[in-house]
């Protein structure tokens, strides 16, 4: 079952839909359990799938306590059965479809580890900065909660209706530690931002324009979530600068 009347209205006014929930216990234990048997080698994974080490770690600013204190997030899962099953999930796929069409495809998927001690913001930026598809109304992310995201973990952060905007200008964010691929808006209030506190299982459905980002992890734990972002088959590349071409697995 896809999204109601009222939720479709929901996600054309604010760019994103929150929805409790949507995954279980047993399915958030299999990804986490596989997340943690790929950052620590006991699992071979793809040529695709990538580990990031945080930038921090990386230039030795932070000694790690662990493996899993060094990462960033794992992208481009698309190989792995284990984790690809929160995509091919037939509920979160039921209301993708219902924004975008029935033939869709995975562009960008990831797992993301926020550890304590290190920086780990995501500025503010849309999603659609990294996509060379469109149209942007055929493309929609999906952002599932692993752990508790709370305020003090550094939890997703919106900007509500600014999806209505276009595509904004984007650049390196001025700060000292900034883990590769990160790109900031520097033009937005942060008195506008809406601040997402999570619980496990609930998901968010975000449109490709919506500003959002993620602060720093002040907690002594981890903050962990999972992600893909879809389109539709029928969505087509435009022109103008290039982007690394995507990792797509076509769902029909």
């Amino acid at each position: 079952m896809g999204l109601s009347q009222d939720q479709h209205e929901t996600y054309q006014q604010d760019g994103f839909i929150l929805l409790r929930g949507l995954f279980d216990p047993d399915a958030l234990a299999s990804f986490e359990a596989r997340f943690l048997a790929l950052v620590s080698g006991q699992a071979p994974h793809g040529e695709d799938l990538v580990v990031m080490r945080d930038v921090m770690v990386a230039k030795g600013i932070v000694e790690p306590e662990t493996l899993l204190h060094g990462v960033n997030k794992i992208l481009s899962f698309e190989e792995d059965e284990i984790l690809f099953a929160y995509a091919l999930n037939e509920t979160l796929l039921a209301l993708v479809r219902s924004l975008i069409g029935s033939d869709v495809m995975t562009i960008s998927t990831n797992v993301f580890n926020k550890p304590p001690g290190v920086d780990g913001r995501h500025p503010l930026h849309q999603d659609l900065r990294y996509f060379a598809l469109r149209p942007a109304e055929n493309i929609v992310g999906t952002w599932t909660a692993m752990s508790p995201t709370t305020r003090e973990n550094g939890c997703l952060a919106v900007v509500p209706g600014s999806h209505r905007e276009g595509l904004l200008d984007h650049g390196l964010p001025d700060w000292e530690y900034t883990n590769r691929g990160f790109f900031s808006i520097r033009d937005v209030a942060l008195t506008q931002r809406v601040h997402l506190e999570m619980s496990p299982g609930d998901t968010v459905l975000i449109h490709p324009l919506l500003v959002h980002g993620s602060g720093r992890n002040q907690s002594s734990g981890f903050r962990r979530a999972i992600s893909a972002h879809y389109a539709s088959q029928e969505c087509e590349r435009s022109s103008g600068k290039r982007r690394r071409a995507p990792v797509i697995r076509k769902i029909g």
